[in-house]
């Protein structure tokens, strides 16, 4: 990965000398963890969103299924092009493409689920022969859009299936609790984990869905942290640090987070405490990736994501002192 973190190097040193920061303003011990990015924004042009990530230099890209529908029968052309654009991918999220299953909660759907999350990881993620999880969202919240804890079960016994089998392959299992999908609170996020094997099923930890949700990531990212296997950085409003309810709506183009979803450098972020978080991933020494999860709703008027990213990445070596070096 010399390439990419040269030029990470490159980039975020003009960064910090535009702000009157440089390096050594931000000097730290090397990062045992990596971070990347998602490529959700760019729908199926996942070639040009790894241009992006080579450009402003972050060396990890983590796509959904839809966004890579172009490649699910040839992953090798894809890894091939990521690799000679100084990437890799960090996972790959289900969601989206021809004939998948989301569906966690009906126990009459859930055996197709559990067959393609278990093809797709076969077929398309493992012969990247590196990626060691699979992110995963939940799906839909059933009719009437409350989750009972019988739903909970039934998922948790979904993935506990699916997560038997991947592990043989070499891929930890890591679903994302995500606001308006079928685990959002606390409580589901909870019996979710208490009813899976920890043998088999890990946790995508989202700050920003944790945070919308009702939740403290700092609480919940330590309190699972022996089955944390990736972090998504992404803020929320600034008045929600601490709040203990579900602040997105139950219905609406918002319920999903979009408008709640904040920058790393949002004026009005601060939602999430991500000097504590960071603080915590390097006193123990964790050595997954760290992922700017940010969609097109972040995008502000007039911008483009890689200058939301590039603000993102300010962020991170201002106030994070991340030494771009040790990217």
């Amino acid at each position: 990965m010399t390439f990419t973190r040269r030029h990470f190097i490159q980039t975020s040193a003009a960064i910090a000398g535009a702000s009157g920061l440089g390096l050594s303003a931000a000097a730290a011990k090397p990062l045992s963890f990596r971070y990347g990015y998602s490529a959700i924004s760019w729908g199926t042009d996942i070639e040009e969103a790894i241009k992006v990530g080579q450009r402003v230099g972050l060396p990890g890209i983590e796509p959904f299924r839809q966004n890579v529908v172009n490649y699910l029968d040839k992953p090798l052309v894809l890894k091939k092009l990521m690799a000679d654009h100084g990437l890799q991918m960090v996972t790959c999220s289900n969601g989206g493409g021809p004939d998948f299953s989301g569906n966690f909660f009906d126990p009459a759907k859930v055996k197709k689920t559990v067959a393609d999350h278990i093809k797709f990881v076969r077929d398309f993620i493992v012969p990247f022969g590196y990626v060691d999880h699979f992110k995963m969202n939940m799906g839909s919240r059933p009719p009437g859009y409350d989750t009972t804890d019988d739903n909970i079960k039934v998922c948790a016994d979904a993935l506990n299936q699916i997560g038997a089998e991947i592990i043989k392959m070499g891929v930890k299992l890591a679903p994302h609790p995500h606001v308006n999908s079928l685990v959002q609170t606390e409580h589901e996020t909870r019996l979710l984990m208490k009813s899976t094997d920890p043998k088999y099923v890990w946790l995508t930890a989202d700050t920003s869905h944790l945070t919308l949700g009702g939740m403290d990531p700092v609480v919940i990212i330590k309190d699972y942290w022996p089955r944390i296997a990736e972090i998504h950085y992404k803020d929320a409003p600034r008045h929600l640090r601490g709040s203990k309810v579900v602040a997105v709506p139950r219905t609406g183009d918002d319920a999903g987070g979009h408008g709640w979803f904040r920058n790393l450098n949002d004026a009005d972020g601060g939602g999430v405490d991500f000097p504590t978080i960071q603080k915590f991933l390097i006193a123990q020494n964790y050595k997954g990736w760290v992922v700017l999860d940010l969609d097109a709703s972040m995008i502000p008027k007039g911008s483009n994501m890689e200058e939301v990213l590039r603000g993102n990445i300010k962020y991170m070596v201002d106030v994070l002192h991340v030494d771009p070096k040790t990217v």
